[in-house]
């Protein structure tokens, strides 16, 4: 039988008023009357089962917002992953979600977040960057065992974009040294990508033989020939295209390719054989989501980016797929690279930072020789 708790307060309390008389027992029917209808407000609240815990605001409202803070170049990802995701947790968990982004240099990104931008999750260019909002107490350590494949979501390698037929022959790294080549990429002070494009550059030299005086020659000479610096990756794939400036733009190969899927003709594209692997991290911003009680969605979505459907959808805007399966299916598109190292090559990016980007280091001393 269901037990009542209403009538166990009603038999209670004829009990005990049997003992009072008069005013007393008046007294005492208002108070009591009072308890009653409070137990029963609470009655109607309280799980019968008290081992079962409360719900988090996250898991049991009707609507929940979280905040992806993301780098330049994915927008066109994430603009159809977003939806199917809020589709699927919709249909799964019946509770609307809301996912604001913003977008724009990967440096930019991690300092504004340290600075208070609101982000329960981050998806940028390079580790270094989700490090830096880690330092800050943001993150926990060991953010990059909280996803499958060490936190890295996409990949993808440096790619040459020349003006239409190519017509200063440029195929390779060292041609952008040549003397009358202008060349565009971004700053890396305040562009992952063009941290990527440097170290490509450095590369091409230090890792097929020559030593660290050629390397620096030669990147000393390449960013002779850059005539302007723009913030990010996205604005420099405008200034060359849509000003016109530049004979050549270092750029992620996915968006070379996406350009190309979209039916732009005004270049041609190479992907030189010597590349390195771009290798771009998530992570859930552990004190923005304890504080917006949204661990549990946020960990979902990040958990979502993995799987083939998301995964297709970074390939359909060029990123090479972490997952074997999209991988496999979609190989074709992507062109062959001989000689493939990362930034494991150049001692990780605390040591990279440290060497190429800090104030004073190499990049500022190439910058101030006279370029």
């Amino acid at each position: 039988m269901k037990h009542d708790p209403s009538q166990a307060i009603k038999s209670f309390l004829t009990k005990l008023s049997g003992f009072l008389t008069g005013s007393s027992r008046r007294r005492f029917t208002l108070i009591a009357l009072a308890s009653a209808i409070f137990a029963l407000s609470i009655s109607t609240v309280l799980p019968v089962n008290s081992q079962q815990k409360p719900q988090l605001i996250s898991q049991g409202a009707k609507k929940v917002e979280l905040t992806l803070v993301s780098y330049a170049v994915t927008q066109a990802a994430y603009s159809k992953i977003i939806p199917q995701f809020v589709a699927k947790w919709k249909r799964e968990k019946n509770q609307d979600v809301v996912i604001q982004q913003s977008y724009g240099g990967s440096g930019s990104q991690a300092r504004a977040v340290i600075d208070g931008l609101d982000a329960d999750i981050v998806a940028l260019a390079l580790a270094l960057d989700v490090n830096k909002i880690q330092q800050a107490g943001l993150i926990k350590p060991g953010w990059e065992k909280e996803a499958p494949n060490g936190a890295i979501v996409t990949r993808s390698v440096a790619s040459l974009m020349t003006r239409k037929g190519n017509p200063k022959k440029i195929n390779n790294w060292s041609d952008l040294a040549k003397p009358g080549v202008k060349v565009i990429t971004a700053n890396p002070k305040t562009s992952g990508g063009a941290r990527w494009n440097f170290l490509v550059l450095w590369g091409a030299v230090s890792q097929t033989g020559g030593n660290e005086q050629k390397a620096r020659q030669f990147v000393t000479q390449v960013y002779k020939n850059v005539p302007v610096l723009p913030k990010d990756a996205r604005e420099a794939t405008d200034v060359f295209f849509k000003q016109g400036q530049g004979d050549v733009l270092i750029n992620y190969e996915n968006e070379m390719i996406l350009a190309q899927e979209k039916g732009q003709t005004n270049f041609t594209g190479i992907v030189p054989t010597v590349n390195i692997s771009i290798d771009s991290p998530v992570a859930v911003v552990d004190a923005n989501v304890d504080k917006h009680k949204t661990r549990a969605v946020a960990e979902a979505f990040v958990k979502y980016l993995y799987t083939p459907e998301a995964q297709r959808e970074f390939a359909k805007v060029g990123f090479r797929s972490v997952n074997p399966t999209i991988a496999k299916e979609t190989a074709s598109k992507y062109p062959k690279v001989n000689r493939l190292f990362t930034v494991s090559n150049f001692g990780g990016w605390d040591t990279v930072q440290k060497k190429f980007f800090n104030d004073g280091a190499i990049f500022d001393q190439i910058q101030g020789s006279g370029r």
